[in-house]
């Protein structure tokens, strides 16, 4: 699943995904704006095959939360 959602982070916002941790921080580490962030959301729902509502998505603040929330809704 981080494989994935790595390859998800360096489409979405090119990020270069040998600096991407469970630890990094979304804003702070990654640069992900709002705008990246939708976006990441939607390639997450698309890729997974889950929906990620606003509250949900606003709460994701590093690479963790993201396989958190996935975990928990597969």
């Amino acid at each position: 699943m981080l494989d994935r959602i790595k390859k998800l982070l360096q489409d979405v916002a090119s990020i270069d995904v040998e600096n991407v941790s469970l630890e990094s921080n979304l804003k702070d580490d990654l640069d992900i704006d709002s705008l990246a962030a939708v976006e990441l959301g939607l390639e997450l729902e698309s890729e997974f095959d889950l929906t990620i509502d606003d509250e949900e998505l606003a709460n994701l603040t590093t690479v963790q939360d993201i396989v958190d929330l996935i975990s928990s809704k597969e």
